[in-house]
């Protein structure tokens, strides 16, 4: 029987021990955390990301701040506007609502926030910290990940992880903490040969390649580990009927929707060889939101001189 990794519930789990956390905080005269996120322009999916991180600091009792500039804001504007959050005591951990519009650079903005308050952990100060082995702040998605694996009780040490994607968001800080966890890691990319051959040596695999359904059970050994980041819109009945045969839950959302979604491995066969596999949606999403929230509570307690 294939374990559901429920990464809702997990979730839900780290957001209650965070809470309780915040509340004793505060209760012995602490100031409580602050979180600020800024937005520049109008995008929808980047108004509905922020508006989940500030509704999801107000429910645990942190102080969560939207920052919301005009699509036209100039560098120097926005420079200006990280140079004050990084001056504000307030504000324990802030982040810049990624992408940005196109005339700004994104690296050179990212690299404005103090890295003791970059709590997405994207600073070259905080990558450097991670591939280190040193304190600093890691991203919330593989850091979410890993938090997964551990409250499962899957096997880490030892155990070897392919990992399909390099992005500098996901694949390569998934390697590195993967790696602070004695696992031995494969990280794979679009030149990889035969790709399938190598994600079958995998005990644990993560699929973070931005293509649905591309991981089949051609990829997966049986009693594998399957961690699937993957966030993909299916617009085509032909698509869903592909991926989700006989499946008339998901039909039926597609018909109301006009879409549904699917991660980068299909489920629907790949999870008769795994051993355990996370859904999409209700896997890895959630966990985000809930491990920045664990970054922004430590670099409270840090700044706060309350230990981490």
């Amino acid at each position: 029987m294939t374990q559901i990794l429920d990464g809702k519930a997990t979730a839900e789990a780290i957001r209650r021990e965070v809470t309780a956390e915040v509340a004793a905080m505060v209760e012995g005269g602490a100031r409580a955390p602050g979180l600020a996120v800024v937005l520049v322009g109008e995008d929808p999916a980047s108004k509905v990301y922020v508006g989940s991180k500030t509704r999801a600091c107000e429910e645990v009792g942190m102080v969560g701040r939207t920052v919301q500039l005009e699509e036209s804001t100039s560098a120097e504007k926005l420079v200006s506007v990280i140079d004050e959050l990084n001056a504000d005591e307030t504000v324990d951990g802030f982040l810049i609502q990624l992408p940005l519009p196109s005339h700004l650079p994104e690296r050179e903005m990212v690299s404005r926030v103090a890295p003791d308050k970059d709590v997405d952990g994207f600073h070259a100060v905080n990558v450097g910290r991670l591939w280190l082995g040193e304190g600093g702040f890691a991203p919330a998605t593989p850091s979410g990940i890993v938090e997964l694996l551990r409250r499962y009780q899957v096997p880490m040490e030892g155990a070897r992880a392919v990992i399909v994607g390099r992005s500098n968001i996901v694949g390569k800080p998934m390697a590195a903490l993967l790696l602070r966890e004695n696992v031995t890691v494969t990280l794979c990319h679009s030149r990889t040969r035969d790709l399938p051959a190598v994600c079958r040596e995998a005990d644990i695999l993560i699929a973070a390649i931005g293509r649905a359904g591309m991981i089949g059970p051609e990829s997966v050994q049986h009693g594998a580990t399957v961690i699937d980041v993957g966030m993909n819109r299916l617009t085509e009945r032909s698509a869903v009927e592909h991926f989700f045969p006989g499946d008339a839950k998901r039909m039926e959302v597609f018909e109301r929707r006009g879409s549904t979604l699917i991660g980068d491995v299909d489920f629907t066969r790949v999870r008769e060889k795994a051993a355990a596999i996370t859904p999409v949606p209700g896997g890895v999403g959630p966990l985000t939101v809930a491990m920045l929230l664990v970054n922004t509570l430590r670099a409270s307690k840090i700044r706060q001189g309350l230990g981490e």
